[in-house]
C-alpha cells in the first residue's frame, strides 16, 4: 500500500469519509457528530493520509493537535474488502511518525466498545487508557487510549 498525505477536502478523503460515516450509522444508528474541520488536518495543525492499492483509495486516517499539545487520531478507516491485510497498522504507523515528526509528545484517540478490532489494534501498538476528553467524554461506551511518541531527533 502506498500512503500519500492528502488534504481533508480531497475527493478520495471525502469518499472514504462517507463510507466510514455509513458504517457508523450501521453500528450506532447515527454518524459521528464530533466537530471536524479541514484545517485541523493541515500543517502545522495536523496531517491526513490516504492509502492506495493499485491506485485505488482503500484506507485513510488523520491526526491533529489538541489544545493541550497532544496529537489526536481521527478517521482511521480501511474499506471492507481490504481489511485483515495490515493496512490499519500501516496507516497508524504513518500517522504516529508524522505526529512525532511534528513534535507531538503523545497521541490519543477515542473509540467505542463496539469496535473491539480497533481497540485490539491500538492495544497491540502500546496504547493504554487515558482520561476521557473531547466531544464524547460523557459517553459510557467511549474508550480513550493513548501512548507516548518518540522524541524527534
Amino acid at each position: 500500500m502506498q500512503i500519500i498525505c492528502r488534504a481533508y477536502s480531497h475527493p478520495h478523503v471525502i469518499a472514504l469519509t462517507e463510507r466510514l460515516q455509513a458504517e457508523y450509522v450501521h453500528i450506532y444508528g447515527a454518524p459521528d457528530e464530533s466537530p471536524t474541520e479541514a484545517e485541523q488536518f493541515s500543517p502545522p495543525n495536523g496531517a491526513f493520509a490516504v492509502g492506495y492499492e493499485n491506485a485505488l483509495p482503500i484506507a485513510m486516517g488523520g491526526w491533529h493537535f489538541r489544545e493541550d499539545g497532544r496529537a489526536e487520531l481521527k478517521r482511521i478507516y480501511v474499506t471492507d474488502r481490504q481489511r485483515g491485510k495490515g493496512h490499519s497498522r500501516s496507516i497508524l504507523a504513518w500517522l504516529e511518525e508524522s505526529a512525532a515528526d511534528a513534535g507531538a509528545p503523545t497521541i490519543v484517540l477515542e473509540t467505542n466498545q463496539r469496535h473491539p478490532a480497533a481497540i485490539g489494534l491500538y492495544r497491540s501498538h502500546g496504547y493504554t487508557e487515558v482520561p476521557p476528553f473531547g466531544y464524547y467524554a460523557d459517553d459510557p461506551l467511549s474508550v480513550y487510549l493513548g501512548r507516548q511518541l518518540r522524541v524527534p531527533s
